[in-house]
């Protein structure tokens, strides 16, 4: 479990400075007022995790996951995980189920977004 741990902790770490350095260079390359940056690092890290999935998979590497999958693809952006979730429940046939996990993911995240913004503006005021 510890060796686990490790492998996460060290793919988190990889993947943070890449999202770090990918948002730096979106936004001297962009330039501000989108947030392509978090764009980038969404549709990258899905696409990447895509790829993972199978060859992890088909080449008996899932013992790679935690550091690729978790740690890396994690730090850099779950976004990918949540995009993995719902095609798996799609693919088993769970299309209304892979629907209600993205809208409901997508509404809940925003509006805890919005309640925590509110409430910790209402405490500090």
């Amino acid at each position: 479990m510890f060796y686990t741990l490790l492998q996460v902790a060290l793919g988190g770490a990889i993947g943070s400075m890449l999202r770090y350095l990918t948002n730096v260079g979106s936004m001297r390359l962009i330039g501000p007022g989108y947030p392509s940056g978090t764009l980038i690092v969404n549709i990258l890290g899905s696409f990447a995790m895509g790829v993972l999935v199978v060859v992890l998979a088909q080449k008996g590497g899932m013992r790679h996951a935690p550091l690729l999958m978790t740690g890396l693809l994690g730090g850099f952006t779950t976004f990918s995980a949540f995009s993995l979730d719902a095609v798996t429940l799609y693919e088993r046939g769970q299309a209304a189920t892979a629907a209600g996990y993205v809208a409901g993911s997508v509404v809940a995240s925003l509006l805890a977004l919005v309640a925590g913004i509110y409430l910790t503006r209402t405490v500090l005021a």
